[in-house]
């Protein structure tokens, strides 16, 4: 079971490594994904994605404050207003998909909004 999490986590570290350069793709969701596969498999890939130099801090901010930075919160939101957009205008599925992916935007924009933005002061 162990090399299935372990699978997963380097799965998922590679897809958040694209999202670097793609900006469609988020990064530190995969990373997370990444950081509880190896938490499940391997202690030492778990500890040196969580100190990752580049990697780490988002994770870390995360992990104890539940922090998503603005500038994340502005580019998502804004490929889900996008995504919404399009789906309202162009997309010629029937109206329950529609209805059914805006539901779940708006739910994402709603969970994004009510996370802080910066860790608490000390």
């Amino acid at each position: 079971m162990k090399i299935i999490y372990f699978s997963l986590g380097w799965l998922f570290f590679f897809i958040g490594a694209v999202g670097v350069v793609l900006p469609v793709l988020p990064t530190t969701p995969f990373m997370l994904l990444a950081l509880w596969a190896f938490s499940k498999s391997s202690q030492r890939f778990h500890n040196w994605l969580y100190h990752h130099k580049f990697f780490g801090p988002p994770i870390q901010k995360w992990c104890k404050y539940r922090v998503i930075p603005i500038q994340a919160k502005v580019i998502a939101l804004s490929f889900m207003f996008l995504s919404m957009l399009y789906l309202l205008l162009f997309a010629s599925h029937h109206y329950l998909y529609t209805v059914s992916a805006s539901v779940l935007i708006l739910y994402g924009a709603f969970f994004i909004l009510t996370k802080p933005s910066n860790p608490p002061e000390s």
